[in-house]
């Protein structure tokens, strides 16, 4: 029988889709107060991958990424999607979003997302959340999985999450020792 060990804690990575870049102070202000210090917003890009989102939120949403300074337990990622669930519906218009939060936390190992839809590859957490593993670590580099989203699935992405993965090493290794 294997030995139960506490999980290492993982890096928070919160994707955001956006058609109100005007309210972006507005949006880190909350996520700051909900999980802590943001360590680096990074620059905005037209999010072309996918139509998806255009009629919801009333045009082409630019897509970035939000690293948080405090690494957190993985077992609190449905709690997270909930938490960011409430607070899309604080920057919709009209019952539509404006901004789409999502979650997702990144080990050593991989980069798993939250979401609320289940699928034949989704696990579930707890609440009606799921987790999807979304991009694996092996060989050097980040690798995307059959249902990866086409946005993580590019090279530009998959290269970023390998240098947000090896700056959180760099800081998990400060964390265990301590």
């Amino acid at each position: 029988m294997g030995a139960v060990r506490a999980f290492d804690p993982v890096c928070l990575v919160m994707g955001v889709l956006s058609t109100r870049p005007d309210r972006n102070q507005e949006l880190f202000d909350l996520l700051s107060e909900h999980f802590g210090k943001i360590r680096e917003v990074t620059d905005a890009v037209p999010f072309t991958f996918t139509g998806y989102y255009d009629e919801e939120m009333g045009g082409r949403p630019l897509r970035f990424f939000i690293v948080f300074e405090h690494l957190f337990d993985p077992s609190v990622l449905a709690k997270l999607k909930a938490e960011t669930n409430d607070m899309e519906k604080l920057f919709a218009e009209d019952g539509k979003r404006k901004i789409n939060l999502d979650p997702g936390i990144l080990s050593a190992d991989n980069f798993i997302l939250a979401t609320t839809k289940d699928r034949s590859h989704r696990v579930p957490l707890s609440d009606g959340m799921y987790a999807e593993v979304t991009l694996m670590y092996a060989n050097g580099q980040f690798n995307a999985l059959p249902w990866t989203y086409a946005d993580y699935r590019s090279d530009a992405f998959r290269a970023l999450f390998k240098r947000f993965r090896q700056e959180y090493l760099q800081q998990l290794r400060i964390v265990l020792k301590q």
